[in-house]
């Protein structure tokens, strides 16, 4: 997480975003939901394995919401938000 964001003020859904959020099972849903406030509580939370990807995806970031879940996000600096861009599987996000 960028070192400037201290705590997460807003949360926004991309369209993508919401779009493959509403394809998930109920019970991935909650998963997500689950990390998502985990994330607004203690964005420093080892369960979350918040980090910056790399290559293309330089600047977004990515969090775990247990097993092979995965949401991406993007943080904004001013307003401290946390938008969020992707969510799925490790390998519906990352091929392969």
């Amino acid at each position: 997480m960028p070192s400037k964001i201290l705590k997460i003020e807003k949360v926004e859904f991309s369209k993508p975003f919401q779009k493959l959020f509403a394809k998930l099972p109920s019970k991935k849903q909650q998963k997500a939901k689950d990390a998502i406030n985990l994330l607004e509580a203690d964005p420093s939370a080892r369960k979350l394995r918040l980090h910056e990807l790399q290559g293309e995806l330089a600047g977004v970031y990515s969090i775990s919401a247990g097993g092979d879940l995965r949401l991406h996000l993007e943080f904004i600096i001013e307003g401290n938000v946390a938008r969020f861009v992707a969510v799925g599987t490790h390998s519906q996000l990352y091929g392969g």
